[in-house]
């Protein structure tokens, strides 16, 4: 599948390769794929790549390239470009639900008009997609979540939220990295730090991998809290992709 998609610059050091605002699995597989397409022909010039769910940012130096010519040669890689199927990760991720580490847990079952062991049956069903990382170090922005879990986000942000949270934000659940400000619900958390500056690497979890939930009691959540070197189990699989 190839999406619609256009380049255009994007100030004068980056352009846009954009396939516009639909979230769509697909989309994102052919940006994950035109991103390690860029990054394998080396371009002169060529800076910084970042991958979004359904868009590539380029930034390169204007000494070594002008901007024409770079939206010509992505064009024309563009224009090769075939996405297929590889074996990816996925990242077995514990969460406690609900009490004091999922503070909106009760209300989000209230709102769906769901009872607490439904809710995590949908919630742990799927392999969900890692579409991007970003807004903080680490945070794993995941597609594939239920229908039925849909929730609009909280009409007043939190101006703090623990590291390792599990929420959900309109159609998207997400994995947290570092305390942070969130207008998502808080369904649980994870003993799970995506982001560790000291450690190599130090994101585990990475835009085009997998992750299947799991839940867990209190007394796991603790007891892997007390293990420094813990970290959470992956396998691969032959496709990336939400799958119930």
């Amino acid at each position: 599948m190839t999406p619609y998609y256009q380049i255009a610059p994007l100030a004068d050091q980056g352009v846009l390769i954009d396939c516009g605002e639909m979230i769509d699995i697909e989309v994102n597989r052919w940006i994950e794929a035109a991103a390690q397409a860029v990054r394998a022909a080396q371009i002169a010039g060529v800076i910084g790549i970042v991958p979004t769910y359904r868009s590539l940012s380029v930034e390169y130096d204007s000494v070594a390239i002008t901007q024409r010519e770079l939206i010509a040669r992505l064009e024309r890689l563009l224009s090769m470009l075939s996405v297929s199927s590889k074996p990816s990760r996925r990242w077995r991720i514990p969460v406690v639900y609900g009490g004091e580490f999922g503070i909106d847990f009760d209300d989000v079952c209230g709102h769906l008009g769901l009872d607490r062991d439904e809710f995590i049956m949908r919630h742990t069903a799927p392999d969900y997609r890692v579409f991007m990382i970003g807004f903080m170090p680490g945070f794993v922005y995941l597609g594939g979540l239920d229908a039925r879990l849909h929730a609009p986000r909280r009409l007043s942000p939190r101006t703090r939220t623990p590291a390792g949270s599990i929420s959900i934000g309109g159609q998207q659940t997400a994995i947290s990295s570092v305390e942070a400000p969130s207008g998502w619900h808080l369904l649980g958390c994870t003993p799970v730090h995506n982001f560790t500056a000291e450690r190599t690497p130090p994101i585990l979890i990475e835009a085009g991998d997998s992750v299947r939930f799991e839940a867990i009691n209190t007394e796991q959540f603790k007891a892997l809290q007390q293990k420094p070197d813990w970290r959470p189990e992956w396998e691969w699989i032959d496709n990336a992709g939400p799958s119930r």
